[in-house]
């Protein structure tokens, strides 16, 4: 009976102790946290997901691992970080591509991009921009329509990858303009600008953040920013309303994303974390810099970007279904 008491005591004496040591363990983030971007190193998701991970480090005082899983539209990637543990310790950084488009490309798609995801926070807006090779005859978005209707032969137009944002684009525009260009696919945008710039493909659509340095420094000639605005980096080339094709609109947003799970908490330490990054003038300033809006804070709440993506899907997939 006596040692009985004893344990009794000593677990009373300890409780304090053990109770702490329970807390330290379930502070967050304790370890580096993996942000899995989908599409490879060197292109917009990329770069936005560095720039974000950068900021994300800096609030939560932990490394963040960038981690470049490609292939199959990104789908690889967002398959992995849905099945991830539900720890805050995954991250996907996805998109009108991985959270959409997949569902109307893929008819055995191993995730549900509305079910398996927990919605943190859209980090970037950038619309898409028609590029072709600076010594191209075209000279406007109608001039090359009229070319792509024409019977000489057919213009090409690359893109990422079936499922990536710069082959909806081409989707859509092929349905509004009624030409049938022929779509070449590539692993990333830098690769199908690279083959722009070569000539061996006539066009391209890619976003804001990576055809700027190529248009400023005259590598290459963009025909129009597919936005309702015009680009603070590219403040000379015409919107697509502008240029006479005004339902030609594609914002190429780049979000984050928690499997399915993750505790409440921490979704709002995370967005709380951006949310102040992303009220810094010098982080704007360097994000418009490179041709990305920033969203508004209305904009950046996880129950907003549930609504985005809600809205996506009645635009996107029935196009795709479509357009075969």
């Amino acid at each position: 009976m006596r040692q009985v008491m004893r344990i009794f005591i000593a677990l009373i004496a300890f409780g304090p102790a053990m109770a702490g040591i329970a807390v330290a363990d379930q502070k967050f983030p304790s370890r580096p946290i993996t942000l899995i971007v989908p599409f490879s190193a060197g292109g917009a998701v990329d770069i936005v997901g560095r720039l974000v991970g950068e900021q994300l480090s800096k609030a939560l005082g932990q490394s963040v691992i960038v981690e470049n899983v490609t292939g199959a539209g990104g789908t690889i990637a967002a398959t992995r970080a849905a099945k991830a543990a539900p720890d805050g310790y995954t991250i996907l950084i996805g998109n009108l591509g991985t959270q959409v488009a997949s569902v109307g490309n893929y008819k055995n798609l191993p995730y549900d991009p509305r079910a398996d995801f927990a919605s943190i926070i859209v980090v970037a807006n950038a619309p898409e921009v028609l590029l072709v090779n600076k010594d191209s005859p075209f000279k406007s978005l109608q001039d090359f329509v009229a070319h792509s209707k024409s019977t000489d032969r057919p213009v090409t137009i690359g893109h990422a990858g079936v499922g990536s944002i710069s082959h909806l684009t081409y989707l859509l525009f092929r349905k509004l303009s009624k030409t049938s260009p022929v779509p070449v696919a590539y692993r990333g945008d830098p690769e199908a600008d690279r083959d722009v710039i070569g000539g061996r493909v006539d066009a391209a659509f890619n976003w804001t953040i990576l055809a700027a340095p190529f248009v400023n420094s005259g590598q290459l000639k963009a025909l129009a920013v597919l936005s309702t605005h015009r680009s603070v980096v590219m403040p000379g080339i015409p919107t697509s309303a502008e240029a006479g094709m005004p339902d030609l609109l594609v914002n190429a947003w780049t979000a984050l994303f928690f499997p399915k799970g993750t505790p409440q908490p921490i979704i709002e330490q995370v967005n709380a974390a951006l949310q102040k990054a992303f009220a810094d003038d010098v982080v704007v300033k360097r994000m418009n810099t490179i041709g990305l809006d920033v969203p508004t804070p209305e904009q950046r709440t996880p129950q907003a970007l549930d609504q985005l993506v809600n809205s996506e899907f009645e635009k996107w997939p029935p196009l795709i279904q479509q357009t075969n």
